[in-house]
């Protein structure tokens, strides 16, 4: 844990100087490629997990990294093509979406059932998030 602390401090503080000499613009567009890249590699390293059978987890966070590499990836197309039309308001950033709930909903039914609990409902944890985000929203 110190370790973890230590780097993501280390880097925070690395990403401020960067954000000071290169521009915001500059540093967003280096973190956001950076790690669709690497949300893209750990989600194919549990695509990898899941196909040889190594954890029963590896389903779900294959798909949420999956999808999470989906999602910054598009957003950060958008940002470095400064926002084409075709892409904006394009409704196929949902297919991400939906990869990522779908994944998330799978790792938490492999946690519930390895606490014993039922693993029939698991799947409305994420769904649920989506729905209060989408009435929230409504009301704003």
């Amino acid at each position: 844990m110190k370790y973890a602390l230590s780097g993501i401090c280390a880097l925070f503080a690395l990403i401020v100087v960067g954000v000071s000499v290169a521009g915001y613009d500059t540093v967003y567009q280096l973190a956001f490629g950076t790690f669709a890249i690497m949300a893209l590699a750990i989600g194919a390293t549990f695509l990898w997990l899941y196909l040889r059978r190594a954890t029963p987890l590896a389903l779900g966070m294959a798909l949420s990294w999956a999808g999470s590499a989906g999602i910054v990836g598009w957003w950060y197309m958008v940002s470095l093509l400064e926002g084409p039309g075709g892409m904006s308001e394009n409704p196929l950033i949902f297919v991400f979406l939906a990869t990522h709930v779908i994944g998330a909903s799978l790792h938490f039914r492999v946690i519930g059932s390895t606490l014993g609990w039922s693993t029939g409902a698991w799947f409305l944890i994420p769904c649920g998030g989506i729905a209060l985000t989408l009435a929230l929203t409504a009301l704003l």
